[in-house]
């Protein structure tokens, strides 16, 4: 297989994968991709500015005051005035929007170690598993 291939194959499957976690997620059903794209970037980071997460989830700033709105009625987020400028505020999840985070994780997490365990012989896991480092160096590579 030639690096082409390769990639193209590894992207497909890396897609696939992702769409079945997303898929196995109460959030999934609730939240729109890109409020959980802004979820997980304030659970990444202790607070934001509303521009910081437009910039990172490649949408308007009107956009993204729409998401921090819904999601503020839903006590998923909370804001924080600036103390120099009041005017601006940072941005970070509730209690609330962090159990959210870790139960989301846990229902991945479990639904992926099920087809892991049904799918894969103990061997394959092995080889899963010193497969690791090499896709985390392609993470690295922005």
């Amino acid at each position: 297989m030639n690096t082409i291939e390769l990639a193209s194959s590894l992207r497909l499957a890396v897609s696939a994968l992702h769409k079945g976690l997303r898929k196995k997620s109460g959030g999934y059903k609730t939240y729109s991709m890109t409020e959980m794209e802004t979820i997980g970037y304030l659970y990444r980071n202790e607070q934001l500015m509303p521009t910081e997460l437009a910039t990172l989830t490649r949408i308007t700033t009107q956009s993204m005051s729409q998401i921090l709105a819904r999601m503020e009625e839903w006590e998923i987020i909370k804001r924080t005035p600036v103390k120099d400028d009041k005017r601006k505020v940072y941005i970070s999840l509730t209690s609330a929007g962090k159990e959210l985070v870790n139960h989301t994780m846990y229902e991945r997490d479990e639904w992926l170690k099920g087809v892991i365990e049904q799918t894969l012989s103990i061997d394959e896991q092995e080889i899963l598993e010193k497969a690791l480092p090499v896709l985390n160096k392609l993470l690295e590579t922005k």
